[in-house]
């Protein structure tokens, strides 16, 4: 099957819809990009804007669902189809979709927290002793908190989340 794959930049222009299709979770939101051309004169003048409705299914619903919203600058990444339909009055009409691989902000206009679910701890293995070496118990205290140093270093006070 051919796919076209693309990415889009723009803001969510309409409320974020939830709901439940052939019992599989399903969010739904349009995606406005709006291009922009220099004149010759230097100045910005708008030019088109293209709206694709973005389909997230899977484990996207859980963080599209937590952390994006309507006006939300986003990052979308995904393949494109068109859908033919017929509307109220029986003019046919098309529309562009998308079936998202991924979504995140837009990092350029906006300020994230990154959170990422708690991940299973992973003991430390016992010595042949029965006591824990020293190595050991320092690899514990990277995997327990080696995001802090870059929490500490970060003059803005930014967290992002980084996997164990």
């Amino acid at each position: 099957m051919f796919e076209t794959p693309i990415t889009v930049v723009g803001r969510i222009v309409t409320d974020l819809r939830r709901r439940v299709v052939a019992d599989q979770e399903v969010i739904s939101f349009r995606v406005a990009s709006n291009s922009r051309r220099r004149t010759a004169d230097g100045t910005w003048e708008p030019g088109n804007t293209l709206y694709v409705t973005v389909n997230c299914w899977g484990k996207l619903v859980t963080g599209v669902g937590a952390g994006l919203y309507r006006g939300a600058s986003v990052i979308a990444v995904g393949t494109v189809h068109t859908s033919e339909y017929e509307d109220r009055d029986g003019v046919k009409r098309s529309s562009l979709e998308m079936r998202a691989t991924a979504v995140g902000p837009d990092l350029a206009r906006v300020i994230a927290r990154i959170e990422q679910p708690a991940q299973p701890s992973h003991p430390v293995a016992p010595a042949a002793d029965g006591d824990t070496t020293e190595d050991q118990a320092d690899g514990d205290d990277a995997r327990a908190g080696g995001t802090q140093g870059a929490a500490e270093a970060d003059a803005e006070g930014l967290v992002l989340g980084a996997p164990a």
